[in-house]
């Protein structure tokens, strides 16, 4: 069935289509009488407006994009349903990709989203970016840029972050403050920017208690947000190495859950032979035995706040406001459970 048109409903009700169109608009110069008519057929024909003329009209595609590293991703999906819950509420389609931690693929969606005309981009970036002359293209075409959890320190754009270097200096804080005497790190890659503040957060705990680091007892998770395996990898391999180990502060929690898992296969108690801190505050943290004390990030209100700022920048540049690029820093919350004393 085609869809109705304008010229259509104009016909059936002898009025011109510039009449219909004012009355569904609720132009004070068409009468109530009119506009009663126009959408009472409207309503019985199930017009809809033609949203493709819509956007030629007003230059807008009410679409925006977003990249993530990865959906299957406890706080990235919590990151997606803050996004669209804002989203609903302006009337903006969200065109959701993945980019699976590759620089080549999120350029290539970088390039798509540009080509599908949305109005602006929201993006966490991979851990393999290091060049972000793709996303500098963004800004220089005139579109709002938003950055979230994982951004370039570098690129002139708002952004959406937790001060991760505060937080994991408040779990390896409360490993000590616990008793703890010898801590460990497992960290993610080395440069993905939330691993290195988290290192230097953990480093700056010890440093400021007057503890030695001791770089062997840094492990890197190369796979970053998402290896339970390489979290019980690690963990053996701390045991092997180091048997006085007290404490593990480790970058993010299915890699804490992969360690408490070998704690567990190797007949070593948590936390009563060995202290355990995660970072972001997964369901699975509170529901696994002994439950994960672990880092609160903020994933729901991260997304609304990306939303809310890149909405703002495109009503700035819809009335040729200088754009006001801004950085928001979001709270944490260390959420202390079983695998700590």
């Amino acid at each position: 069935m085609s869809q109705v048109t304008l010229m259509q409903i104009a016909e059936k009700l002898n009025i011109s289509v510039s009449t219909v169109s004012k009355a569904l608009k609720d132009y004070p110069d068409v009468s109530d009488k009119t506009k009663g008519l126009v959408k009472e057929l409207a309503k019985t024909l199930n017009y809809q407006p033609n949203a493709f003329a819509v956007n030629l009209r007003t230059k807008e595609s009410k679409t925006i994009g977003l990249i993530i590293p990865a959906i299957v991703h406890h706080f990235f999906s919590n990151v997606i349903k803050g996004i669209l819950a804002q989203a609903e509420k302006k009337g903006y389609l969200v065109i959701i990709l993945q980019s699976n931690e590759s620089y080549e693929l999120e350029k290539k969606q970088i390039n798509l989203l540009l080509r599908q005309r949305v109005d602006g981009i929201l993006i966490s970036i991979a851990n393999t970016t290091r060049n972000f002359t793709h996303l500098s293209d963004v800004i220089t075409q005139g579109k709002p840029l938003v950055m979230f959890d994982k951004i370039a320190k570098i690129l002139e754009c708002s952004k959406v972050v937790i001060d991760d270097r505060k937080a994991a200096k408040d779990a390896t804080q409360h490993l000590i403050d616990t008793g703890c005497k010898r801590i460990a790190h497992f960290r993610g890659p080395l440069l993905s920017q939330n691993s290195i503040d988290r290192f230097l957060g953990y480093k700056e705990a010890l440093e400021e208690n007057n503890f030695i680091y001791d770089s062997s007892l840094v492990y890197i998770c190369e796979c970053g947000d998402s290896s339970f395996e390489e979290g019980k990898f690690n963990a053996k391999k701390l045991l092997q190495d180091h048997k006085d180990v007290d404490g593990v502060f480790i970058n993010t929690d299915l890699v804490a859950i992969g360690a408490l898992t070998a704690f567990a296969e190797m007949g070593i108690k948590v936390p009563d032979d060995i202290s355990i801190v995660g970072f972001s505050n997964w369901f699975m943290s509170s529901v696994i035995s002994p439950s994960l004390t672990t880092i609160n990030q903020p994933g729901f209100e991260m997304g609304k706040a990306a939303f809310k700022q890149l909405h703002k920048e495109l009503k700035q540049r819809k009335k040729s406001k200088t754009v006001v690029y801004e950085k928001i820093i979001l709270d944490t919350a260390l959420v202390k459970r079983d695998s700590t004393k």
